[in-house]
């Protein structure tokens, strides 16, 4: 028997994924991370812990990393969010993907996109960050495999060849 208490009416949400706009109707309880899995098809954001504790749906909101488990789909209405599907460019890897590849950083590969997500917001930001801000950066992001000095050197080589492009 459906109780009208606790019937949820849909909101409609419009949102801006990897560049594509994106009409939905959500219940206001949805999280952005069952919106982009389960409505938009977008699996490479994973879930971990549900709970905001293991960074492994990591997505970029206007930029900044933000766990998807967290947002509400609503929160996200009018805002622009990134996903790893979205990294990719014609068909090339992200430098920081291909970094991930070269340095052996993905080992079973689910922390990776949330990992290389929280990176790329970082990068975007600051071309050339620190051990320490890539530390930072990345300290909400559990890797269950221990590979995080390998994500780091991935962080880092990429701000490497970022630094060297730019030198005359």
């Amino acid at each position: 028997m459906n109780d009208p208490a606790r019937v949820e009416s849909a909101a409609a949400v419009t949102v801006t994924v990897n560049g594509q706009p994106e009409e939905l109707r959500v219940a206001p309880r949805r999280t952005l991370l069952a919106s982009l899995r389960e409505d938009l098809h977008m699996t490479g954001t994973k879930e971990g812990c549900g709970v905001g504790t293991c960074g492994a749906c990591t997505v970029l909101v206007d930029g900044k990393a933000v766990l998807s488990c967290l947002m509400l789909t609503v929160q996200a209405d009018g805002h622009k969010v990134e996903t790893i599907e979205g990294l990719a460019r014609d068909g090339a890897l992200d430098p920081l993907q291909h970094a991930f590849i070269a340095q052996d950083a993905f080992q079973c590969g689910f922390c990776t996109p949330g990992q290389i997500m929280a990176l790329r917001g970082l990068l975007r930001r600051n071309a050339y960050p620190s051990l320490e801000e890539v530390r930072h950066a990345t300290e909400g992001n559990v890797c269950r495999c221990g590979a995080y000095l390998r994500i780091q050197a991935a962080a880092l080589e990429v701000a490497s060849s970022a630094e060297t492009a730019r030198k005359p």
